[in-house]
């Protein structure tokens, strides 16, 4: 998943935290071998190999959360998507080697773009792809799930308070550490990152932050961040970054990168139909580095 995790935890006596915390990062571990498409050896990457050529019996946990990533695809009228793959590696972020694909290589490689594309058979436990070159790509949303399977490994294990990182980028705050009401959790400046935005407070709830600065490349003059509109095929533009909290950090993970690329007004939209859902928007501004919009989904 491409990032460091971090555990602060708390617990009464006849816990021991050391073992707790370490079981919790083998976890962590055991996720990213389930869900990698770096590792070749991983399910996942099994599946993106041969799941165009026939169905792919894959591990019930690994079926349940690609059947729930596209149904976040589905409610975000695509802006989430986990088969943009293909778009990744078109663009150089896949490896490192930035670059601009031309038209035409854009517009084959967004052919193979698109939930419509992945068939699933619940049934038989199966996933196949309806075309060659379909590639799903978790990690925009693998790092929040295995936050929320820490979250409840340390909930059984009687943890008391803890605040799990995956990187800064998605971070979960149960309860409240000693003689505080909850975890002040800070949000970098999306310009400046020695700088603070702002700080929200979590107490079993998440954050999760997309933003542009956490990879990008200039070319001709023009910033390419790594977060894609998966409907155009081309990265975002005119957006800094966006800050989600939610209850559950899987969920903060899709919807921090729906919103970056729905935009405010198209979120606001988007936000009716949640509940429970802050999201910061923080844009470029011409008379200042940057400026912020909330808005708040609340109860329904």
């Amino acid at each position: 998943m491409a990032c460091a995790y971090a555990i602060e935890a708390y617990a009464g006596l006849g816990v021991d935290l050391r073992v707790v915390v370490e079981e919790a990062f083998d976890e962590v571990d055991r996720i990213d071998r389930l869900m990698s498409h770096y590792k070749a050896d991983s399910p996942l990457s099994r599946l993106n190999r041969e799941a165009a050529r026939h169905a792919v019996v894959v591990d019930k946990e690994l079926f349940d959360f690609i059947e729930r990533s596209l149904r976040y695809t589905e409610e975000s009228g695509g802006t989430f998507d986990i088969t943009v793959g293909p778009l990744m590696k078109a663009w150089g972020f896949f490896r490192g080697d930035n670059r601009v694909p031309d038209a035409a290589e854009l517009t084959r490689v967004r052919r193979r773009v698109g939930a419509h594309h992945v068939i699933l058979n619940r049934g038989a436990q199966t996933i196949a792809f309806d075309t060659d070159g379909v590639e799903l790509d978790l990690g925009g949303i693998a790092k929040g799930y295995a936050v929320d399977r820490v979250v409840e490994l340390l909930r059984a294990r009687h943890v008391t308070a803890a605040l799990i990182s995956a990187g800064g980028s998605s971070v979960y705050g149960l309860g409240s550490p000693p003689g505080r009401d909850a975890w002040s959790v800070k949000i970098q400046d999306p310009v400046d990152a020695t700088k603070v935005a702002l700080s929200v407070d979590l107490k079993d709830a998440s954050l999760s932050v997309a933003g542009s600065a956490e990879k990008w490349f200039a070319a001709g003059g023009v910033m390419y961040t790594h977060i894609m509109d998966p409907r155009t095929g081309e990265p975002v533009q005119g957006m800094l970054s966006v800050a989600v909290v939610t209850p559950s950090a899987t969920a903060g993970d899709a919807f921090d990168d729906a919103f970056f690329v729905l935009g405010t007004a198209a979120s606001a939209r988007y936000l009716r139909r949640l509940r429970n859902v802050d999201v910061w928007f923080f844009l470029p501004a011409p008379s200042r580095t940057w400026r912020v919009i909330h808005k708040h989904a609340g109860l329904g």
